[in-house]
């Protein structure tokens, strides 16, 4: 078969599904979108942990399509979400780094240009939620309420200093909305979980489908299981070490969550036509003792440890249960896919491609493009600069700071990144190449404000 027969092929399935899509309203599904925060690409008993037990979250991951080759487009929170959130590169939306409290150590600010998915969503029908962790700005006009979400209940801010005082440097970012709550007390994974079932109750006998996106804080430190979490993992675990087993505690009260969600899909007769996404905003946390699989690296670094994260899309009788693909893809990609599923346009450039012909277990070439991660960083490591990855094919160029020299890889050789390719040698063309395109993306970045304009204009 020809590569334009393969072409005319895939064209004609996307076509009879857009079509099919666009018949009825009702045929559109609802989206919920999970995200955790600095889940490691290991750390599910589905994905070969030993020493965790994840039952839920495998639910998604094994009775769908479970990505082994999936990425965020960065190695911290903030660039990954703008990119989850817009189908672009986070350095072309003004987050290349971590929007925090204090402007002097925050990198990012959401640029007013962006379009977000649930503005995409909204015309065909959509009434778009966000609970739990927003991270793209902490005022108007960067909140969730002003950037599309119909509903917001969550957590405005980077990280909480507790999971039950929900403060972060004693500042109060929990919302309902545009009003501040007082939310003291329960753990927030419980809190978020809560909110979510509440939200699917309200949501029960609606005509109109819902884009819901659900990030909790966890597994994000502080490392702050509940007790009864933590004791029955030292129970279960002998000879594990303090660190893991609240790390472990952790995750499988998340994935308890993730149960009570999908139980409440079920009840509410909503799992038949609810397309679910999980996945994480970047690699696992070493010094919390994170599993990155056999991915060197972890979080805030351009290996694969730092960017290679779990992810599974399920939507029952529509993708083939149980399948595994190596193909690859990036969060940013998430939003073309959405929108090619509700038949929601996109009328302006994005960088994400829809990976649609995958999930309906079509072929389709995912790495024959030239793709960019960024972080830009703060403190006596970084110093304000930013440091980039570029990956074409399995050919991966990368700094884990802006100081050290580029490393060279060919994943599909190693995987591991053990044994750098030699810049000058017989892959200095591809070299050349991934170099001149990693610098041209730069270049184009460099128009796009990333710091809070004074006059609140650009």
């Amino acid at each position: 078969m020809t590569k334009e027969q393969i072409t005319s092929l895939v064209s004609a399935g996307l076509m009879a599904l857009s079509a099919q899509l666009s018949a009825q309203q009702t045929d559109r599904p609802n989206i919920l979108l999970i995200l955790t925060d600095d889940l490691g690409y290991g750390d599910l008993s589905c994905q070969g942990g030993k020493d965790i037990f994840t039952p839920n979250i495998d639910r998604i991951m094994n009775q769908g399509i479970r990505f082994t080759d999936f990425h965020a487009n960065s190695t911290v929170s903030s660039p990954s979400r703008a990119a989850l959130l817009t189908g672009c590169y986070p350095d072309l939306v003004g987050v290349p780094g971590v929007i925090r409290t204090h402007e002097t150590d925050s990198w990012g600010y959401l640029s007013p240009n962006a379009v977000l998915l649930p503005a995409l969503l909204k015309p065909v029908g959509y009434q778009s939620a966000i609970i739990g962790k927003w991270h793209l700005g902490l005022e108007s006009p960067n909140t969730p309420n002003k950037k599309g979400f119909d509903y917001f209940k969550g957590f405005l801010g980077d990280m909480m200093d507790d999971y039950h005082s929900h403060l972060r440097f004693d500042n109060n970012y929990m919302r309902f909305n545009n009003q501040t709550i007082d939310t003291k007390g329960p753990h927030a994974t419980d809190l978020f979980t809560d909110w979510t079932i509440d939200y699917l109750n309200e949501q029960k006998g609606k005509k109109e489908p819902f884009f819901l996106y659900l990030a909790y804080n966890a597994p994000h430190t502080p490392v702050q299981p509940l007790k009864q979490w933590e004791d029955k993992v030292k129970v279960r675990e002998p000879g594990i070490s303090e660190k893991r087993a609240k790390l472990v505690a952790l995750i499988e009260h998340l994935d308890e969550g993730v149960g009570r969600v999908l139980d409440a899909l079920e009840k509410n007769g909503m799992m038949e036509n609810t397309l679910i996404i999980f996945t994480s905003d970047n690699g696992g946390h070493a010094p919390s003792e994170a599993n990155n699989g056999i991915f060197r690296g972890a979080k805030e670094d351009m290996y694969e440890g730092g960017i290679r994260v779990p992810c599974g899309i399920f939507w029952k009788g529509k993708f083939k249960p149980g399948t595994v693909t190596d193909n690859f893809a990036m969060l940013s990609d998430l939003v073309p896919t959405l929108c090619e599923i509700a038949g929601a346009g996109i009328a302006h450039p994005i960088d994400g491609i829809s990976i649609l012909p995958t999930l309906l277990g079509q072929l389709q070439i995912t790495d024959n493009r030239t793709v960019y991660w960024v972080r830009r960083e703060g403190n006596m490591r970084y110093g304000g600069m930013a440091y980039y990855a570029a990956r074409q094919g399995n050919y991966k160029i990368l700094q884990n700071t802006p100081w050290e020299p580029i490393q060279f890889f060919n994943l599909a050789v190693d995987p591991m990144e053990q044994n750098p390719l030699n810049t000058t040698g017989d892959f200095q063309d591809i070299y050349r190449q991934l170099f001149q395109s990693q610098m041209e993306h730069i270049r184009l970045s460099g128009s796009v404000p990333w710091q809070k304009p004074e006059s609140g204009n650009y």
